[in-house]
């Protein structure tokens, strides 16, 4: 099954100087292993902004290009409105991003990986699957 992977993952992974021991680093590590792992472009924008010195900006890009973007359609881009304003309805905000990375989970069924808790509270109001770490005993 493929696993969506949230800005906050790929973050720790790949913009600091030595990765983490992190548990959502090691599932992101197995998922690329497994060929499992999603990328879509507003991730890849976030990631890619902000970067301090154009060499950084390079190396980065040049390692995310091995992850080609899932397609978004225009069904998705109105389905994350429709869950912003769902949530917003029920006072919690998030990111258009968070909400597009919603709208793709739900309807491509694929779990999101994500450190962000912000997710967590949006499942509570729209259909989206988290993905759970296998990596027991070590903090989150």
């Amino acid at each position: 099954m493929r696993v969506l992977a949230d800005t906050s993952v790929w973050s720790l992974a790949l913009r600091r100087k030595s990765p983490p021991q992190n548990p959502f680093v090691a599932e992101l590590i197995e998922l690329i292993r497994e060929m499992r792992v999603q990328m879509i472009g507003p991730v890849r924008q976030e990631l890619l902004s902000g970067i301090a010195s154009q060499s950084q900006f390079e190396i980065l890009r040049h390692r995310l290009a091995a992850f080609p973007d899932t397609e978004i359609s225009t069904s998705d881009y109105e389905l994350a409105a429709g869950f912003f304003n769902i949530c917003r309805g029920k006072g919690i905000q998030g990111s258009n991003t968070d909400f597009l990375i919603c709208a793709i989970s739900s309807a491509h069924k694929i779990p999101i990986l994500t450190t962000d808790n912000d997710f967590k509270m949006f499942q509570k109001h729209v259909p989206i699957r988290l993905h759970l770490h296998r990596f027991k005993g070590k903090e989150e």
